[in-house]
Formats: structure tokens, C-alpha cells, sequence
């Protein structure tokens, strides 16, 4: 019988490790504080759901062919992680985005019948159920000859803002990095490659004010979202939504990255210590989480298609918003998975909308809502 191994019990992990102890026998938790890895685990006594302190040697001699191992770990770990996996004829599964590496696998996944699902989280994950719907919507129409608008933006932020306009749910370096790594849209039919900090606008949600900006290569999405490739793209952006203000709280942080120092690296890591420290989610502090996905076209300079989904989502302690989100579309990937529902090889959230409307229900049945506007 398959054994689920979840690596990792951050905060993006205790409600989807939570809801898979429940479910199943044959789990085991691993994280590098032994006692963390035991308190996701306290609501259950089940002779074979366990917690061990991670150790990725021991990890891998207690691996059998068709188990599933669950990489919550910092990405840095997931290509060592999935190696290991083909290695010894398992699955993984990953919320965090595909990397060069880890797609480099896929042709040896597939040749052993293995599935490295990915991309399964919110953001990326549920933004991309939003997207595949969206699009499969204009492709029933039928029309020749349009234009397309793509905009999907996801944020994190305290409940109630503080003056910093963001609590640290993960890792400041990681953050701050990301926001000095080149984005690349398109917007006005034209393909755009810019610094998200020097390309912050506003933008509004449900009559409610942002800030805004791109983040990675949103163009890659244009093929895994299946557009027609007759389609004309007017605009196609993937991006972050911060709270209004976030940009004049922020300036310091940016004026470290415009100064392009020799030791930014070593600058930004004692900075991420002190901003970790600094702002922290309390032990019980409300946080929350909008995501917008919206599609439009036009014909003739007339539009024909404008739809979008939308949630908002609230949480705190185990039960963030942002860890709801993730590890519970993340853990329904699983029930998924050990129903040889899946795939094989490397691949992102599924498009299939039967598929997408599993994850839909294992969400409401957590009573988070998605709204879809046409």
C-alpha cells in the first residue's frame, strides 16, 4: 500500500498535513525539529501515522516503489528531493513552481509511470484552475479574430495592516530577491521584461485599492493555460497584490536594491533576520489572502468575454489563510494521486475541469468560498 511522506510542516503546511493524517493510514511527517513534525500530528493516534525528524538518508531507505513524497521543504531541496524519487520509483509533489531542473525529469518520470505534480499550492495552484476555466469559457464561443486581456494577481498580507504593510509568512530573503528578479508581460500587444520594485502601480479589486506589480515570466503560462494561438494578447500579467501604501513603507528596502552594492546578498540576508524579527505574525494574529483572476475579450473593437474568479480568505494560528489555501489544494492533489487520478510525469495544477472541480469541492467543504463574477 502507498506511503504519503510529508517533508516540511511550515506554515503553509499544518492544515494539509492535518486533513491527510485524518484521511489515511500509512503518513508520516518529517520536519528538522522532531516536536514540530509530533504537534501537526497531536490530533491523531494511528499505528501508522508517524513524525520523524527529518533526515534525507533516512528518508530514503525507508522509501518503497509507488509511495508519495510531499516536498514542503525551501525549493532549494525539491531537485535532490525528486531524484530521489525517480530513484526509488515514487511520486512527488510540490507547491512550489517547476524549476529547470525538476522539469528536466520528465521524460524519465514518465518512462517509470511516476507523477512529479507541482505548481499545486494557491499561487501558484489555484490561480491556475481559475485561468484554465476562464479560458475554456471564451473557447466556447467559438469567435475568430479577437483580442485577449489576462490579468491573475494574488496577495498575502495581515487581516489588519500594520505600518509596515506586510507580515513575513515565509522567508524576508526570499521575498526581497523576488522583487529584484526581472518580470516579463505583455501589455499594449508588446512583451515587457522589468524590475517588479521599479514597476509598482495601483489596481483595484472588488472597489477595493492595491498596489501592484509582475512577478516572474507570466509569458511561459500563455501555452500551459492552453490560449488558442490564434488569440491577439492585448495583455497577459501574473502578479502581486500588496496592501495600499506598501511602496512608501518599503522604500528603504528598495533603495538597498537600487544601490547595487557588491555585498547585496550579505546586505539582504542580516536585513531578512532583522525584518523576521520585526514582523512576525503573532501567535494568533489574522491574516489574509486576495486572489483576482480575470480574462477579457474584445472583437472588433467591441467586447464579447469578461469573466473572473475571486476569493478572499481569512485565518489564524495553524488555520492561516495562506496555509489553508495552499495545503489543502495541496493535499487534495494527493487523494488524487493515490486514486491514479493523475498524470504521469512533471506537470502543474491539472486543467481537466472534472479534476478542477475536486479541488473546488475539497475547498468548500473547508468553508472557503470562490466567487465567480461574469
Amino acid at each position: 500500500m502507498k506511503h504519503v511522506h510529508w517533508l516540511g510542516t511550515g506554515l503553509s503546511s499544518i492544515p494539509g498535513i492535518r486533513r491527510l493524517a485524518k484521511r489515511f493510514d500509512n503518513f508520516t511527517v518529517w520536519n528538522r525539529t522532531l516536536a514540530k513534525a509530533e504537534s501537526a500530528l497531536s490530533h491523531v493516534t494511528k499505528h501508522n501515522v508517524s513524525a520523524k525528524k527529518f533526515n534525507i538518508e533516512q528518508l530514503s531507505s525507508l522509501l518503497k516503489p509507488d509511495d508519495i513524497v510531499i516536498s514542503q521543504l525551501p525549493a532549494s531541496h525539491h531537485f535532490r528531493i525528486a531524484k530521489i524519487c525517480l530513484e526509488k520509483k515514487c511520486h512527488f509533489a510540490s507547491s512550489s513552481y517547476i524549476s529547470d531542473e525538476i522539469n528536466s525529469l520528465d521524460t524519465e518520470a514518465k518512462n517509470n509511470g511516476l507523477t512529479f505534480i507541482n505548481e499545486i499550492g494557491l499561487d501558484p495552484g489555484i490561480d491556475h484552475f481559475f485561468s484554465h476555466l476562464l479560458v475554456n469559457d471564451l473557447k466556447r464561443l467559438n469567435e475568430n479574430n479577437i483580442s485577449v486581456c489576462y490579468q491573475s494577481y494574488c496577495g498575502g498580507f495581515p487581516a489588519i495592516p500594520n505600518d509596515f504593510k506586510y507580515k513575513f509568512s515565509w522567508s524576508p530573503v526570499g521575498v526581497i530577491k523576488a522583487l529584484n528578479n526581472d518580470a516579463k508581460y505583455i501589455h499594449n500587444f508588446k512583451t515587457h521584461v522589468k524590475i517588479p520594485y521599479k514597476n509598482i502601480g495601483n489596481y483595484e479589486v472588488n472597489n477595493e485599492k492595491y498596489e501592484a506589480y509582475p512577478n516572474r515570466d507570466s509569458t511561459t503560462y500563455i501555452n500551459e493555460y492552453n490560449f488558442d494561438p490564434n488569440w491577439k494578447i492585448n495583455e497577459f500579467v501574473r502578479g502581486t497584490l500588496r496592501l495600499n501604501g506598501w511602496q512608501n513603507a518599503w522604500k528603504e528596502i528598495f533603495n538597498l536594491l537600487e544601490n547595487k552594492n557588491p555585498s547585496l546578498d550579505n546586505q539582504i540576508s542580516i536585513l531578512g533576520d532583522e525584518l523576521w524579527a520585526k514582523h512576525p505574525y503573532a501567535k494568533n494574529e489574522e491574516d489574509r489572502v486576495v486572489l483576482y483572476v480575470k480574462l477579457e475579450a474584445e472583437q472588433n473593437n467591441k467586447q464579447i468575454f469578461k469573466s473572473s474568479y475571486f476569493l478572499d480568505e481569512k485565518g489564524s494560528g495553524e488555520n492561516t489563510a495562506m496555509g489553508k489555501l495552499v495545503s489543502l489544494t495541496l493535499s487534495a492533489a494527493i487523494d488524487l494521486l493515490l486514486q491514479d487520478k493523475l498524470l504521469s510525469g512533471v506537470q502543474a495544477a491539472p486543467h481537466q475541469p472534472d479534476l478542477i472541480e475536486y479541488f473546488f469541492k475539497i475547498l468548500k467543504e473547508n468553508k472557503i468560498n470562490i466567487t465567480k463574477n461574469i
